[in-house]
């Protein structure tokens, strides 16, 4: 099996959770997601079903513990095999949908969106964590990261060649910054409350989901300090993204 076509094997997950445990600083910086997450959740309607897609090996149940994890890979562990284009849950029965670094995977995010303008109750929200291309962030998706960039896609689906080994890296931006009309005009229901790019080095420096890491979790806390400071001087400086979506009452 070569290594794109591993990265779909769900027999990686022990070796995936095992990284995310050794990998102090990392486990960190998911942490410090999921409680967006959880404040997310706060802001939504009581009634309703809290999911993530795409939980993969997360640990977004320490932080919210009845949320429903899914994935479309079938991982041990998940509660639910869930394809985001086709989600089996009822009108208006889900109160928030979490996503980390997924959105960019969705072959066609046109279906995922139509999907989550049914499912949510109104007042409901998406709050999707992923890529952004920044100054740095772009050259590293472009010619340095596994995953398939193309900011310049006229449209906002791909041919797909598994969960996660198929993608277009610059998804998010195009959907809700260089396409906001085109968003705005397809999904009425949907309002765009927050586009807020931020994490210029941070993740980059912990080496992601690889082997290695320059920030020893003793250092992580300048390292955000940092991290932040460089994102209020320029969006251009960040790696990532954060897009806070909310359903019409």
């Amino acid at each position: 099996m070569n290594n794109i076509a591993r990265l779909d094997d769900p027999s990686r997950i022990h070796e995936l959770r095992a990284l995310i445990q050794r990998k102090r600083s990392l486990r960190c910086y998911f942490f410090e997601i999921y409680q967006k997450f959880a404040d997310c959740l706060n802001r939504c309607p009581k009634a309703g079903v809290a999911l993530e897609i795409g939980s993969g090996a997360g640990f977004i149940k320490e932080v919210i513990p009845n949320v429903v994890t899914s994935d479309t890979i079938p991982y041990e562990g998940v509660d639910r095999i869930v394809d985001a284009m086709a989600m089996p849950f009822g009108e208006s029965s889900v109160r928030a949908i979490f996503m980390l670094n997924v959105f960019h995977h969705i072959p066609d995010v046109s279906e995922f969106l139509k999907e989550a303008e049914r499912v949510l109750v109104p007042g409901g929200r998406i709050l999707i964590v992923d890529q952004f291309p920044g100054y740095l962030s772009s050259l590293i998706f472009k010619y340095v990261h596994h995953e398939s960039y193309d900011e310049k896609a006229l449209d906002w689906k791909f041919e797909s060649t598994g969960p996660l080994s198929g993608a277009n890296g610059a998804l998010a931006w195009i959907v809700f910054q260089r396409d906001r009309e085109k968003f705005q005009k397809l999904f009425p229901g949907l309002r765009i409350e927050r586009f807020a790019p931020h994490s210029p080095l941070r993740y980059w420096l912990i080496g992601g989901m690889k082997s290695w890491s320059l920030i020893p979790v003793w250092l992580f806390p300048l390292a955000t300090r940092i991290d932040r400071s460089l994102a209020r001087l320029s969006v251009k400086l960040a790696s990532f993204v954060d897009v806070e979506l909310v359903k019409a009452r």
